[in-house]
């Protein structure tokens, strides 16, 4: 069990209670406006973008966790509790920043890992009510990231790590979703890069059997994403993976030596209760 614990989720240890900062274009504005700053793109219209001042101030990591706790009632064993509750609060300080913008990349990131955690769950019908308590305490769309990494993931199946690379070149819907992170990720709009983000990237690939390394460091360079970054991360990933295998088959353990303690103590009884029977009986018989 001690392996969970140590998990490096980075964000963890400084989210106690905060709230993220807000916008400091809300200094000086009344409370509850709403600040809109124009920024031309070149060769295209203006781009109006609206900046939350403090009348939007967004909730603390206490509120979002107790709204999941609100959400999903039931127990959760401590294995599967503990990395929830990191990635819940690392989600958080993601959702929150002022650059935050949802994407389905992203989306089959966080998907890919809660699917990785919560494989073996004793329940298939609560590991789906957690997953929708998990996203609805970040004020999102549970149904949205199921239906959006399902999207990418299918097709991912049907590319090859050329075609992967080449989306800038062709039309279709995954297609101008990459294009718009190439573009929001190279200054165009609002884009945050995060770990999520990079185990996306990486079930892409793996989905597409790109095995050449050399295509994720084109992936990366045509999506405008540094590729070093993307390393860090999804070697953290695998990290965490690891540790996490280890911890379940310590769990595994821990249930099965309980289970035939159980099983033995359950047992004794029975077999004193025979032998005060056939004492019982040996006496009459002397009588």
């Amino acid at each position: 069990m001690a392996a969970i614990s140590s998990l490096p989720f980075a964000a963890l240890r400084r989210a106690a209670d905060c709230r993220p900062s807000t916008a400091a274009a809300a200094a000086g504005a009344g409370a509850g406006a709403v600040v809109l700053s124009v920024r031309p793109r070149r060769g295209s219209r203006s781009v109006v973008r609206c900046v939350a001042t403090a009348g939007d101030v967004p909730p603390t990591v206490a509120e979002t966790k107790m709204n999941f706790l609100k959400s999903y009632k039931r127990p959760i064993p401590s294995i599967y509790s503990t990395v929830l509750q990191e990635l819940l609060v690392q989600q958080h300080l993601m959702r929150y920043k002022t650059t935050y913008q949802y994407d389905a990349v992203f989306a089959l990131g966080f998907v890919t890992v809660y699917d990785q955690l919560m494989e073996g769950y004793p329940s298939n019908e609560d590991r789906d009510a957690i997953f929708k308590a998990y996203i609805t305490a970040l004020n999102e769309d549970p149904e949205q990231y199921r239906a959006d990494a399902q999207k990418m993931e299918e097709w991912a199946r049907s590319q090859n790590g050329n075609s992967l690379v080449e989306f800038s070149s062709k039309d279709g819907e995954i297609e101008a979703i990459l294009k718009d992170i190439s573009e929001r990720a190279q200054g165009k709009g609002s884009f945050s890069y995060s770990r999520f983000f990079a185990v996306g990237l990486f079930r892409l690939l793996e989905l597409a059997n790109a095995t050449e390394p050399t295509i994720l460091d084109k992936l990366c360079a045509a999506l405008n994403i540094n590729k070093r970054s993307v390393d860090r991360d999804l070697d953290v990933y695998r990290n965490i993976l690891s540790k996490l295998v280890q911890a379940k088959e310590l769990l595994k353990e821990y249930v099965e030596r309980e289970k035939k303690k159980r099983e033995e103590r359950s047992e004794t009884p029975k077999s004193n209760e025979a032998v005060t029977k056939f004492d019982g009986s040996l006496n009459s018989m002397r009588h």
